[in-house]
């Protein structure tokens, strides 16, 4: 009975000790979603190289990731650009979230985009199906009609 006793008096010890500590739930986000490669429709013509961003695209917090190419041609230096989103309302969205970040987008109708200039370069964007793109470095007549041919790669 003493043993009892003894294996009784131990357990309640044990149930008396320093409770455990909480354990924390660490949050990780989500990794953002892969990036498809649209390399292989951008213009050839004066192409340099091509690069998939991963994530906020021109240096935009609110671009998810993209496509973006470096041109070379007629001694002036340039970037096309496409992101490829879910549908059309996404693309609308981000060319909406992408007026936002220039100063004094001037609305272009037959393209359903914008061009203005960020801090530090004229930008020609446009949304076209589930895509938004567009060119980097250009004036909006010397970008127009890359814009255009950008366009008609976008299926």
């Amino acid at each position: 009975m003493k043993a009892f006793w003894l294996a009784l008096a131990a357990f309640s010890l044990l149930g008396c000790g320093a409770a455990e500590p909480e354990k924390k739930t660490v949050v990780v986000p989500p990794p953002p979603p892969a990036v498809k490669d649209h390399s292989a429709i951008m213009p050839p013509a004066g192409l340099r190289s091509t690069a998939v961003v991963p994530n906020h695209l021109l240096d935009k917090q609110d671009m998810p990731g993209g496509t973006l190419a470096s041109y070379q041609a007629k001694g002036r230096k340039y970037q096309l650009f496409v992101i490829d989103v879910a549908d059309n309302q996404k693309a609308a969205f981000l060319l909406v979230d992408m007026k936002k970040t220039l100063k004094q987008p001037d609305y272009i109708d037959y393209m359903g985009g914008y061009f203005g200039s960020d801090e530090t370069q004229q930008i020609y964007v446009f949304a076209k199906l589930h895509y938004l793109a567009g060119v980097v470095g250009l004036s909006r007549a010397d970008a127009d009609p890359i814009a255009r041919e950008l366009a008609s790669h976008l299926h």
